[in-house]
Formats: structure tokens, sequence, C-alpha cells
């Protein structure tokens, strides 16, 4: 096994269950199996792109990767309005994304979970799986869907959402389920009962959630795990989010507004967008303009190099924000161009764009 693939599949991630797993999948098996389940619920932004950038990676590592557009799944969270249709639509324009950075069609199996459903070898495996879990264990990985555990007690469909993505992963039958750190009561789920059940015992990789333009609006007031839910980008609220399709003009306007704490790194969506989008991508520099008197433009070539100068109060929130804007817009011009040349996609876009507008 090259320690360059398990490098590529891992960078930029938090989490790896187990790393000495996933190491040994690699050295063991020729044929490697990796899934991500998304809720398609709107118009795609740079939060979900963390997550875009590892499939792009992990197909490029040479693993065998499902996309699993979870539209019942959607459905039952109440995304654009329960219309099951547009739901669908949400699903092929997250496609038409992944195509846009590099993620070909052909290097990808596409899984809706209308076909899924459909076998009742899937609601067997949910029956399994949930006689093997608790009530109060299905309660707290409410989570996963944004949700809180009280939610479930005027709509019980809530409650099936977890056991339907641990059933997912075993009837899809991968080696590894990747997701944000929002998921991982649910892979963790999955492993718990996997042996139980005569499953293989998922690897699960967990990639970073950016937050919210605004930054966290109820620090304290919230638990670590609803953290999750209160923080994170949200389609559903477009102050808080940069599309991957915004022009220039309108990421600098949003950049503007951001929260961004002078000397702060703790929940500062400006530097997480640094670390966790621009600096990924090796060779990478953020130039930074600056005053001549404030000692002039600068140019950082690490992570690490701009959160120590932003904490020294070397480089003004203003001036990161102009310089983060800059960078993310030519970060996302092949997407751009993408959507301007594919009269299809665009026009999916343009109906998605009307849809929320009117929800």
């Amino acid at each position: 096994m090259s320690e360059d693939r398990l490098e590529l599949i891992t960078r930029g991630t938090v989490e790896v269950v187990t790393y000495e797993e996933l190491r040994r999948l690699l050295e063991e098996k020729d044929r490697v199996t990796a899934y991500l389940g998304f809720e398609p619920s709107g118009l795609f932004h740079i939060g979900w792109l963390i997550w875009a950038l590892k499939v792009r990676d992990m197909v490029q590592a040479g693993i065998d990767f499902t996309l699993l557009a979870a539209t019942w799944h959607a459905w039952i969270n109440d995304k654009l309005g329960g219309d099951i249709e547009l739901i669908r639509k949400a699903a092929n324009h997250v496609v038409d994304v992944l195509e846009a950075i590099g993620v070909p069609r052909s290097r990808i199996k596409v899984v809706y979970a209308d076909d899924l459903i459909s076998d009742p070898e899937y609601w067997s495996i949910l029956l399994k799986v949930a006689k093997n879990v608790t009530l109060a264990r299905v309660r707290r990985a409410l989570t996963i869907m944004g949700r809180k555990a009280e939610e479930a007690e005027t709509d019980f469909s809530k409650l099936i959402y977890p056991l339907m993505q641990v059933t997912d992963i075993f009837y899809l039958g991968v080696d590894i389920a990747l997701g944000g750190t929002d998921q991982r009561k649910a892979h963790m789920l999955a492993r718990d009962v996997a042996e139980k059940l005569g499953f293989k015992k998922v690897v699960a990789i967990h990639t970073p959630l950016l937050t919210g333009l605004q930054g966290v609006t109820r620090m304290g007031a919230v638990s670590e795990d609803e953290h999750a839910v209160e923080y994170k980008m949200s389609k559903s609220k477009p102050e808080t989010a940069i599309f991957v399709y915004d022009s220039p003009e309108v990421i600098e306007a949003k950049m503007r507004k951001a929260f961004c704490p002078p000397r702060q790194a703790k929940y500062n969506p400006v530097l997480e967008i640094n670390k966790y989008l621009l600096f990924r991508e090796p060779g990478f520099k953020l130039v930074i303009e600056r005053p001549e008197k404030y000692g002039g433009t600068i140019v950082v070539g690490s992570y690490e190099e701009l959160e120590r100068l932003y904490l020294e109060g070397k480089v003004h929130p203003l001036d990161l924000k102009m310089a983060t804007a800059r960078a993310l817009a030519k970060m996302l011009e092949p997407v751009r161009r993408y959507f301007e040349a594919n009269r299809e996609a665009r026009a999916l876009l343009e109906q998605l764009q009307r849809a929320t507008i009117t929800r």
C-alpha cells in the first residue's frame, strides 16, 4: 500500500475510526469501497464542498465510491417542503457540482434512496437494526439530521431516520463511511451493531463542519452535540452561506459581513474557510493586501502561519476577509464556468433557486 494513497484519503479529516483499520483495509483489499449519503435539501454551499473535495480525493486514490442521494431521508426531514420531486432534482444538482469540481459521473456510482427502499431486504435489515438498539440511543442520534431528540415526540418518522442511515451502510456493503462530524453518531451506531448482525464493521472517516458566516449565535446555550446543529453553514439561511455558484462580487459582499473577531480562531468562519478549503490544496498561498503603513502586502504559505499572524493581531479582520474572498472566488471559478456552459445544469440550478426563494 502506498503511503501517498493513505495520506490522500485522510488529509483534511478530523477523525478516522480507526486509522489502523483503514491502513489494514488498503493493504489487504484490491477493491476498497466507500460511500457518502447526503440529503438533497437545496443549493450547494461551500460547507458541503469540504466533503465533496474528500470524495474527489478518495476517487483519485482508487476507491470505488458510491454517492447515496438520501431522497427519502430528506423527505422525512421535511426538506424542500417535503416535495419529493424537488428533492430528486436537488440530488441531481449535487451530482452536477461534483462533476464541476472534477468528479465525473463515470467515476462514481450514484444511488437514490428510492431504489433502496423498494427492496424488501432493505426493510429486513432495518428491522434487525431496530431490534438491537434502544429507543434512547436512536433519540440521541437525531442530531445527525439536524434535529433535537424531543422533535420525535410530534413526528415518529424522525426516529426511523437514524435506523435508515445504518441500514444504508449495511445494505450497500461498503468498507468506508464518509461524512461530516455531524454524522458520527450514525456511523458509531453502525459499528456497534455490525458484528452482532453479521455485517462488516465499517471504517468511519469524518470531515470538519464549516461555521456559518454569522458565527455561533447561541454559544454556551447548547451542548456540544447541538453545536453541529446550531453553528454550521446552512442552505436554509442564505445569509450564513456562500454558494458554490456565487459571483466574486456576491462572495465579497457576504464575506464583508462575516463574523471574524480579531485575534480569535475558534468558530471563526473566515479562518475556517482558509483551513478547510483554501490551504487544503498543495502549494496554495494567501495574498493579503495591507496598507503600506501596516506592513504592506504579505504572502502566507500555510494555515498555521496565517492563524499565528491573526492571533498576534498582525492581520486585520477586513484584510483577511478580502484576501479570503478573492482566493475563494478563484477556487470556485471552475464551478461558475460549468454552470455557465451547461444549459441543463444551469436550468436545474435556476429552478432550485426559485423554489428555495418561495419556501
